[in-house]
């Protein structure tokens, strides 16, 4: 009985350098993979036989890499992917980052994104990896073509670029803390300026003269600050590099807003002064005079409060408040649902307890609308106490209001919460990663005939002994 199958031996075209394999030693723990992954990057450390060569241990016929353990899975799976690279969720950033830069993953992604070529390879791939983990892409910062002008951005923009503008931002910070600090001793009743007025002819009346006088303390500090806030804002106007956006930015805007109102109080005493002089003046009214002081009043009231936004201008110099901020631009919308819950928690419990206060004369909810303060009150657990229900049911309803501020309140607030801690380390991690220093790793080459020795230059006859010796 003759065999159904014979065996033929068929030469079939392989490439056995590539399928063999290679043995990695990461701090003890072992890895192994083929040669042909590594080498789809050869403008890696371990994509490169010139490179890797020097971690070659010969006794043990293995590469040795005294790293971090846990990062090097995702190292490997960026050579078995074909170039994703993800961080384990085990590693810190500032640790993955610097294992991505000590295996110079950088060559690929800069041939990937040319048009960010002109950073280091390094820093590209670091930069491709946090767009990978979901981090904001940074808003990009250019600098003025012009030396000097370059110079003056930084000192006034940028207070950690140098040791001037360092001062430059002190300065600020004390002309602005000066600035609030006036605006608010001059309120006190000692400081405050009044007028007489002959009402009748046997009356008077007394009123605080808003205008200042030009030779108050007061004003001649404030004057300064001005002085000050004005030259910064210019310089900075003329030395940024897009005047356009310069006026798009909200810090910008701040700034334009808190010097305004004292150019408007300067023309009201201006304005004042030359009134006092001319002693020849159109015959006006009481009624109009006394509206026309009215509304003037009014106007210089709410010029004088809104110097109050120079507190903002100290976000510039904090990083802290500029955390704050950006964790309230991200919130915009858990806001809105909370200033939303608010607004259906006051209109359905300021209704229900004005019915249920309705039958009481001691009962202080006259109607809706004045209840609404008690609403909002109750609602945020203040309880001032103004106002306050009466009746068993008022109280009922009083309860459950209270009860439904506190649920209404805590639900946005770990959403919020959340975004505060996002950025908080987003910016932590960022001031870490610029302040070490990760050039202060060397090889450990086991080279025969060399131990201990660690050439700069491997030659071509050691990388290629060593490499069919490694495999």
């Amino acid at each position: 009985m003759t065999d159904r199958y014979v065996e033929v031996d068929l030469p079939i075209p392989h490439d056995h350098d590539f399928c063999e394999r290679v043995v990695i030693n990461v701090s003890g723990l072992r890895f192994e993979t083929q040669l042909r992954t590594l080498n789809q990057f050869p403008d890696t450390l371990l994509g490169d036989p010139a490179r890797r060569i020097r971690y070659f241990d010969p006794l043990r016929n293995e590469y040795f890499f005294d790293r971090n353990r846990p990062s090097f899975d995702a190292i490997l799976y960026y050579y078995q992917s074909g170039g994703r690279l993800r961080r384990p969720v085990n590693v810190p950033l500032d640790v993955f980052s610097e294992e991505i830069k000590f295996y110079e993953l950088g060559e690929l992604a800069t041939n990937k994104f040319s048009h960010l070529c002109q950073e280091s390879a390094e820093a590209v791939c670091l930069y491709v990896f946090r767009e990978d983990e979901g981090f904001i892409k940074e808003e990009e910062k250019p600098l003025p073509s012009h030396e000097f002008q370059r110079k003056v951005w930084l000192l006034f923009e940028y207070p950690e670029s140098s040791q001037a503008a360092r001062v430059v931002a002190i300065i600020s910070v004390f002309v602005i803390l000066l600035s609030i600090v006036i605006f608010c001793l001059e309120t006190l009743p000692e400081f405050k300026h009044y007028k007489v007025f002959n009402t009748t002819t046997n009356g008077t009346k007394i009123e605080e003269d808003e205008v200042p006088d030009i030779t108050d303390p007061f004003f001649l500090i404030e004057t300064i600050c001005i002085i000050w806030f004005t030259f910064e804002l210019s310089v900075r106007f003329l030395a940024c590099p897009n005047k356009l956006n310069f006026f798009r930015d909200v810090m910008n805007i701040i700034d334009i807003i808190a010097i305004i109102p004292y150019f408007i109080t300067l023309a009201t005493v201006v304005a004042e002064e030359e009134s006092t002089i001319n002693v020849v003046r159109a015959p006006v009214s009481p009624q109009d005079k006394s509206t026309n002081q009215a509304m003037s009043l009014a106007i210089l009231r709410v010029i004088r409060l809104v110097r109050v936004f120079r507190i903002f201008k100290l976000s510039r110099h904090s990083k802290g408040l500029q955390i704050l901020g950006r964790t309230l631009k991200a919130s915009m919308r858990e806001l809105g649902l909370l200033i939303f819950f608010l607004f259906i928690g006051v209109i359905l419990f300021s209704s229900a307890v004005y019915f249920a206060e309705a039958g009481s004369e001691q009962s202080f909810f006259k109607s809706i609308p004045d209840a609404f303060w008690w609403a909002v009150v109750t609602m945020t657990t203040v309880g001032y106490g103004d106002m306050r229900p009466v009746g068993v049911w008022g109280k009922i309803v009083g309860s459950l209001c209270a009860i439904a501020g506190v649920l209404t309140i805590a639900l946005p607030v770990p959403v919020i919460v959340s975004n505060f801690n996002y950025f908080y380390h987003r910016e932590t991690d960022q001031e870490e990663m610029q302040s070490q220093n990760f050039n202060h790793v060397t090889s450990c080459p086991y080279l025969p005939g060399t131990l201990g020795e660690c050439p700069s230059t491997p030659s071509p006859a050691s990388v290629a002994a060593l490499s069919k010796a490694s495999l």
